[in-house]
């Protein structure tokens, strides 16, 4: 990606019809990596390199990622492929990489969901990670965080390992620039209604599993402390 020049959206179209056969895929616009890295839903962002193809797409990003289906495997047979996620309001990185159709590397964590599921020998990157030289020091609790890092931290690592950019965090000489490759926008839509139904009630379901909000006043020696109901 680091000479990338604006691709074809023809291409990108083509490809994206492939990926999600039966679905309704309108061209939208386009714009800059950076700011097109989290789509909206029934969303894609794409483009069509010099032997890469790049897609930002919520369907494509999995709970465990080698479950990623067929499909996507069959269209990039033959390559390495590469999937990666962060969210940052639940702290969760998923990464995985096939190599000829072969998972070689799979991770996915989260301090709530913990380890879910860990496939592969740990990348260079990732070892002073799992060594403990990167522990996260908790700021709402007493408590240890509950992984031995913070995965956003590593999901950062893992995009310059992969894609060489960063989103956040220190910009390092030969890091790419998103805001430099542009990617086309798609409207790629389920004409059933199916899936945004089962969205719907997938997040109707977790709605009803949160837990109350729970609030916090700073002390006058600087740490946090929960407020009762009756501090409200």
């Amino acid at each position: 990606m680091r000479e990338a020049v604006r691709s074809d959206p023809a291409e990108a179209l083509d490809l994206l019809r492939e990926m999600h056969p039966g679905y309704e895929v309108t061209l939208l616009g386009d714009g800059p990596l950076g700011d097109y890295c989290y789509p909206p839903e029934d969303t894609s962002y794409a483009t069509v390199l010099a032997g890469a193809e790049l897609f930002c797409d919520q369907r494509l990003v999995r709970h465990l990622p080698s479950e990623l289906p067929d499909r996507l495997l069959q269209a990039g047979a033959g390559r390495r492929i590469i999937m990666h996620g962060m969210h940052s309001v639940s702290d969760s990185l998923s990464f995985a990489v096939w190599e000829d159709g072969e998972l070689v590397r799979s991770l996915c964590l989260s301090p709530d969901g913990g380890i879910a599921e860990n496939i592969g020998e740990p990348y260079e990157f990732e070892l002073p990670y799992w060594a403990g030289e990167h522990p996260v020091k908790p700021m709402f609790s007493e408590d240890p965080y509950p992984l031995p890092f913070h995965p956003l931290e590593l999901g950062e690592l893992a995009l310059r390992a992969f894609f060489g950019f960063v989103l956040e965090g220190r910009i390092e000489p030969d890091d790419i620039d998103p805001l430099d490759v542009h990617l086309h926008a798609f409207r790629v839509a389920d004409p059933t209604g199916r899936e945004q139904a089962e969205r719907a009630a997938r997040m109707e379901r977790l709605v009803r599993m949160m837990r109350p909000p729970r609030r916090y006043r700073m002390t006058p020696d600087g740490t946090l402390r929960e407020l009762g109901d009756d501090e409200i």
